[in-house]
């Protein structure tokens, strides 16, 4: 079975980056400080246009949980119109219900929102009350894959649940270890999960070219935030990566 490397990209110019270092997909964000939103129409659209890899857009209102009101999930809906529209390869999201349940409702209409796109269910998997449970119905839904580190704030560190899950799988859907893996600790992971698909960030900082500096103001609420560096993918961590999954 062919081992692939998702990388998480929060602007098109690390997509770009990560797809010359050999990534074999891009999972399109915006809002690094939130853990991941819909990027604007215009980043799908250059992303689809520039790039040869597939794009899967993350569809995600806001930060925070994953329990939506319906006015969020209105907004979704018409992401995910949007995003086939522009032609992506496939979209990433999650649901909830407040006891910790996958909210198989809205999941099942999500989807029939666009049945030729690829879906992904994201980490809202790892705050599930029973994650056994959960993938089933992930299962009975027709998702794709579940993106997860296991129920733990690294795959590393859900290394066990991760090879429960790939087994409990039985290749009906796809278990995609993420968070935290990086060229030290992939090859292990794949090793005792059986996982053939990645998801990392390879993720790194690159200063500004602002030469003026106002010390007086901040454009943001969290003063701890440097605001002349943004975030980008590392292209060596990339490349030895797919070198380890080779």
């Amino acid at each position: 079975m062919k081992n692939l490397l998702e990388i998480c990209c929060y602007s098109f110019e690390s997509a770009k980056l990560a797809q010359e270092a050999g990534a074999h997909r891009i999972e399109l964000c915006d809002n690094y400080l939130e853990g991941g939103t819909t990027p604007s129409h215009a980043t799908i659209k250059h992303a689809v246009d520039q790039l040869q890899i597939p794009v899967n857009v993350i569809i995600r209102p806001r930060g925070g949980d994953f329990l939506y009101s319906q006015h969020e999930f209105e907004v979704m809906k018409q992401d995910v119109i949007n995003a086939q529209k522009l032609g992506v390869n496939g979209v990433v999201f999650g649901m909830l219900k407040p006891d910790g349940e996958i909210d198989v409702e809205r999941t099942k209409e999500l989807m029939a929102l666009a049945p030729s796109l690829d879906f992904t269910f994201h980490r809202a998997f790892d705050m599930c009350r029973n994650h056994l449970q959960a993938l089933e119905k992930l299962k009975q839904c027709g998702v794709n894959r579940v993106l997860t580190s296991g129920g733990m704030n690294t795959a590393y560190e859900g290394i066990d649940l991760l090879a429960d899950l790939v087994t409990a799988a039985n290749k009906q859907i796809v278990v995609m270890p993420g968070s935290g893996i990086n060229a030290s600790n992939i090859a292990t992971i794949r090793q005792q999960t059986g996982a053939s698909e990645f998801h990392a960030s390879a993720k790194t900082f690159v200063s500004s070219a602002m030469q003026y500096f106002n010390p007086a103001i901040s454009m943001g609420k969290d003063g701890n935030v440097d605001e002349y560096q943004r975030i980008s993918v590392e292209v060596e961590q990339i490349t030895k990566m797919i070198n380890i999954l080779r």
